[in-house]
């Protein structure tokens, strides 16, 4: 399947909300979000032609994302950290309220104690993906993703639940 950059630029801005999760999912610092959310467009431009149509554009979105991202963010550790310590405003991607805010950074404080194939599948668990679409997204069984998923959500009420704030 061939796509146009036109289409591509319209799949790109239907799912965006995939690379901002990600970038959030992957990194605190807004510079840091905005270097990966560039970074995964690039390589999803780069990979256009790997994208043969036998699954969702989302899918194979959410495959090139999250192994951009997990490549990313083993070469940014490395490097010293640079940012000064001023708060910037984080990439707006919805609106919400202070409560849902709260929430929100509870749970990504949350999943940064994750590691990286915990993280890939709560993120696509919470969007609602299959099973079977996360098994073939993470290269995993779907038996396996299940019990994966199960034991993260697990984890991750404790880890909230350990820093006093529950849902």
């Amino acid at each position: 399947m061939q796509l146009t950059e036109q289409d591509f630029l319209t799949a790109i801005n239907k799912h965006k909300g995939i690379i901002y999760k990600v970038s959030r999912m992957y990194f605190d610092n807004p510079e840091d979000q905005q270097d990966l959310f560039q970074e995964i467009i690039l390589q999803l431009w780069k990979s256009l032609g790997t994208f043969k149509g036998n699954s969702e554009f989302s899918s194979w979105m959410y495959r090139v994302a999250l192994n951009t991202a997990i490549v990313f963010f083993k070469k940014e550790k490395r490097k010293p950290d640079n940012y000064n310590s001023k708060k910037t405003e984080p990439i707006a991607y919805e609106d919400y309220s202070d409560e849902k805010d709260k929430q929100l950074a509870c749970f990504y404080k949350a999943v940064k104690e994750l590691n990286k194939i915990e993280k890939a599948l709560i993120l696509q668990f919470i969007d609602g993906l299959s099973g079977k679409e996360i098994a073939d997204n993470l290269g995993l069984s779907e038996v396996n993703v299940r019990v994966k998923i199960n034991r993260t959500k697990i984890k991750l009420q404790e880890i909230i639940k350990n820093q006093g704030y529950e849902f």
